[in-house]
C-alpha cells in the first residue's frame, strides 16, 4: 500500500515553486487549488515532518468549524500531527456546503480527485509526511471518506470514518485492500447504523435517497479486505467504545468497528482512540 507515497513525492516536486505568499496559507488564512480552498493547522515545530489528518466536514459544516472543535484538536495537534481541512462547496442556490460523494449522482466537482489534489498540496507547502498520512470525516464526511477508501485504496496510508459510510445502492464493491476504523453512535438517529431515507418514501423507493447500513458496509470491508471470516477476530474495549477487529485479512490490511453509547457526535476520546489505532498499525 505504498503506491500514494510515491505520487506524493513525484507531485512535490512539481509544486516546489509555488512562492512564499502562496504558502502563507493557514487555519484562517485558506491554501487555494484550481478545484478549490484548504485550511490547515500545523503541529509545534520538530525535527522531522509531521503526518497528516485530513479532515472531511460535514453537510453543511465549514473547514473553520472543524479546525475550532477542541474534542478533536487538541489530541491531534498535541501528538504531532498536521490537520488539513478542506472546503465542500456550496449546493446550488444554496449557502449549505457538502460533498458530491455519491457515484451515482450528479457531481459539482470530482471530490475524489480534489481531496487527493488537497493532501499533495499540503505536503509540498508545508513539508508534510507523505508516507503517515489519514483520510478522515465526520457525517458525510464520512461518506466521503469511505466511497474514496473504496474508489482509491492506496490514496492515503490509512481511513477513519466516523458517524457516516456508503449510502443506497452499495457499492458492488471496492478496488483493493484498505487499513480502515469505522467509529459509529449506536444511538445515532441522524446516520443510524441501518441507515434512513433523507427523500422520498420508503428505504429501497428507487426515487428516494436513502443512506446505507454501516454493517452492510462492513461487508464490503472484509470482502475488499479478502476476510476470511464474516465474524470478528478480536473484541476489545477502551473507555465508551466497543471495537470489533478483523485479523485474518490481506498482508498490510486492517479493518477495526467501533462502536459509543452517544448519538451523531464526535465522541469525547474519538481522536486518541484513532490515533492509537493508526499509530499501531
Amino acid at each position: 500500500m505504498l503506491k500514494h507515497t510515491f505520487t506524493l513525492l513525484g507531485t512535490a516536486a512539481g509544486l516546489a515553486a509555488l512562492s512564499n505568499a502562496a504558502s502563507a496559507c493557514s487555519e484562517a488564512t485558506p491554501c487555494t487549488l484550481d478545484g478549490g480552498d484548504y485550511y490547515i493547522a500545523m503541529p509545534a515545530p520538530s525535527d522531522t515532518p509531521p503526518p497528516v489528518i485530513v479532515y472531511i466536514h460535514g453537510y453543511g459544516g465549514s473547514p473553520q468549524g472543524a479546525l475550532e472543535n477542541e474534542r478533536m484538536m487538541g489530541p491531534f495537534l498535541e501528538r504531532g500531527y498536521a490537520v488539513v481541512a478542506p472546503q465542500g462547496l456550496a449546493f446550488p442556490g444554496r449557502t449549505v456546503t457538502g460533498w458530491s460523494f455519491h457515484p451515482d449522482y450528479e457531481k459539482r466537482r470530482d471530490e475524489v480527485s480534489f481531496i487527493q489534489d488537497v493532501l499533495k498540496d499540503a505536503v509540498s507547502r508545508h513539508e508534510l509526511d507523505p508516507e503517515r498520512t489519514i483520510l478522515t470525516g465526520f457525517s458525510i464526511g464520512g461518506s466521503m471518506a469511505s466511497y474514496l477508501a473504496c474508489q482509491e485504496p492506496e490514496a492515503f496510508s490509512a481511513y477513519a470514518p466516523l458517524g457516516g459510510s456508503f449510502w443506497r445502492e452499495h457499492p458492488d464493491g471496492c478496488e483493493g485492500p484498505v487499513r480502515l476504523l469505522h467509529t459509529h453512535g449506536w444511538r445515532d438517529g441522524t446516520v443510524p447504523l441501518e441507515g434512513r431515507n433523507v427523500r422520498g418514501g420508503a428505504i429501497g423507493d428507487p426515487e428516494g435517497f436513502s443512506q446505507g447500513d454501516v454493517f452492510h458496509a462492513m461487508e464490503i470491508w472484509r470482502e475488499a479486505n479478502g476476510c476470511i471470516y464474516g465474524k470478528a477476530d478480536s473484541f476489545d474495549t477502551k473507555g465508551d467504545f466497543w471495537i470489533r477487529r478483523w485479523e485474518r485479512c490481506a498482508e498490510g490490511s486492517a479493518l477495526e468497528f467501533a462502536l459509543f453509547p452517544g448519538g451523531h457526535i464526535v465522541p469525547e476520546g474519538w481522536a486518541d482512540l484513532m490515533l492509537d489505532w493508526f499509530e499501531a498499525l
